[in-house]
């Protein structure tokens, strides 16, 4: 498998020959700079020299003379070896030569321009004449009236520039050098640093990895939500925002910040959740619609990244169990009808056992009217919650309570009015209501002093259908009122909050939530003890409208 460069590697490569091509445009310019310098001095200084060899009275006398040689060549191969310059030239206007370091060369041409010292004008030039390539400066030797008796060529040769230069060289090359070092460090610690923010992976890597997070996101089941340090949202996938009711989130690349967590209408204690950053297991979380289950785990990154094992944020995800938790409470329901067959059959044995004992005993007069009054009260008990509600699973949930009630010493009656089967309102959700309603209410007169009675009334209209359920307990106490609804609150344990499956604290809750999913309202009163009364719409579409607590 080829490996690919990691994005550290390729920033250093890069850097690194950056550097070097920097290092070199920047010696090399600082050479050219400092040829052109060089040139640029030997030239002031030839034009110097050249200027205060024609201004000379002793080279314009001379110029005049017979024979200019005699006096001028002494002159000028002293002057040459005092200025240290290559040569000296002074030459009649026909260039003929009157002076030269080589003596032969004396009275032949000048090699060279001098249009513009014949002009007046002194000017520098580089040249190549007998002595090889040379920066020279050529000035006119005028007299009073301006007329031009001779010119002065004085120069030095190329090489012994070169000379000069190179002895700039260790400068030049010192801050290349320099320049090159310091640049390689600043690469290899930038590269570092990169290698540990990005794990050492290249960047088509990345470009990958994101794309398989992104489907991931869009295809995993679980809701996935991503908070900072800070409390605030990162990143969250589209099951996430369905469960939670909030906006899709941003697409990828998209410059759009995710909504904070604050402007969300999460319920308190998922909001709580997410902005704490606390370890969470299984905790069951409701919404207006919802029954959730949330695990939250802090994001750790790699020992081996910058972070160093350090939380960077949080990830916490989210599964729905509404429907599992719907089936609970048939569970639920199911299991109260068979303790309700279990408690009668327990108690059939008893009645059967009374009646064989009495036959066996002769007395078959007392048994027979033992067994019709035991089966005209069975058959009473059946007629009534039959009859009282319409609905045969109602009508079981009611029996199976009532034969829980008897268990727990509890009187429970039940009224009904009008048809439960036509007000369009789902038989799951009239269990969970009724069910939990009647549990709690069976707990608190069971807890309560003799007598100890509840009392379930159902009605149904057109317009909706009430289910009011009262008992003999102790009621609602004012400082908990506000609290009996909501997940995880349970007057049993001393109002601790149940927060994992299955807890304290979910029937009420849950009630809560169906109510609120079909529009309806719900309202906690007290008259013996406390009442609960439950009003939704008899509508085959619900629709969803906040619960609204009574305080009678």
């Amino acid at each position: 498998m080829r490996r690919e460069w990691s994005i550290a590697r390729r920033l250093f490569l890069a850097h690194a020959l950056f550097i070097v091509v920097l290092t070199v445009f920047v010696g090399t310019a600082f050479f050219v700079d400092a040829r052109d310098r060089g040139y640029d001095e030997t030239s002031s200084r030839m034009l110097a020299v050249a200027t205060a060899i024609a201004d000379s009275p002793l080279v314009l006398t001379a110029s005049t003379s017979v024979d200019p040689s005699a006096s001028l060549q002494p002159y000028a191969l002293a002057l040459t070896k005092d200025a240290g310059l290559d040569f000296i030239t002074i030459m009649a206007p026909d260039r003929t030569r009157w002076t030269h370091p080589t003596a032969t060369e004396i009275g032949k041409d000048y090699i060279g321009a001098i249009e513009p010292a014949l002009s007046g004008t002194a000017f520098t030039e580089i040249s190549t004449g007998t002595l090889g390539p040379s920066v020279r400066a050529v000035v006119p030797i005028t007299d009073a009236d301006g007329t031009v008796r001779g010119l002065v060529a004085v120069g030095t040769t190329t090489s012994n520039i070169t000379i000069a230069l190179n002895a700039r060289l260790p400068s030049v090359l010192g801050l290349a050098l320099g320049l090159l070092a310091s640049g390689s460090v600043v690469t290899w610690l930038i590269g570092r640093y990169l290698r540990r923010v990005t794990l050492g992976w290249g960047p088509e890597h990345l470009a990958q990895l994101f794309v398989y997070y992104d489907s991931v996101l869009h295809s995993v089941r679980e809701g996935l939500v991503l908070v900072d340090l800070h409390g605030d949202l990162v990143l969250y996938n589209d099951q996430a925002a369905r469960l939670l009711g909030i906006p899709p989130r941003p697409t990828a690349g998209s410059t759009t910040a995710p909504p904070a967590l604050a402007d969300l209408s999460l319920p308190p204690s998922l909001g709580e959740l997410l902005q704490s950053g606390r370890t969470a297991h299984d905790e069951i979380h409701l919404t207006g619609t919802r029954v959730l289950v949330v695990n939250q785990e802090p994001a750790l990154a790699p020992s081996t990244s910058i972070a160093g094992g350090k939380p960077m944020g949080f990830v916490a995800t989210i599964r729905d169990h509404t429907d599992l938790q719907n089936l609970g409470s048939e569970l639920q329901s199911m299991q109260t009808l068979s303790d309700a067959l279990r408690a009668q059959t327990h108690e059939h044995s008893n009645r059967l056992h009374t009646i064989v004992s009495l036959m066996e005993l002769g007395r078959t007069h007392e048994a027979l009217e033992f067994a019709t009054a035991d089966l005209e009260l069975s058959q009473q008990l059946a007629d009534e919650m039959v009859g009282s509600v319409d609905e045969p699973v109602i009508s079981a949930l009611i029996m199976g309570k009532s034969a829980q009630a008897n268990e727990l010493g509890v009187t429970l009656t039940v009224s009904a009015s009008g048809t439960l089967a036509q007000s369009g309102l789902s038989i799951q959700d009239l269990v969970t209501v009724l069910g939990n309603l009647v549990d709690n209410a069976l707990d608190a007169a069971a807890a309560g002093a003799a007598p100890r009675r509840v009392s379930v009334t159902v009605s149904s209209t057109e317009q909706a259908v009430t289910i009011e359920v009262a008992d003999s307990g102790a009621g609602v106490a004012l400082d908990v009122i506000d609290d009996v609804l909501r997940l995880g609150f349970s007057t049993k344990g001393g109002g601790s909050v149940g927060r994992s499956i299955g807890g304290r604290g979910l029937g009420l809750a849950l009630v809560r939530q169906a109510v609120t999913r079909l529009g309806g309202t719900l309202t906690i009163g007290r008259r013996e003890g406390a009442v609960f009364t439950v009003t939704i719409p008899a509508a085959l579409w619900p629709t969803v409208s906040p619960v609204a607590v009574d305080h009678d």
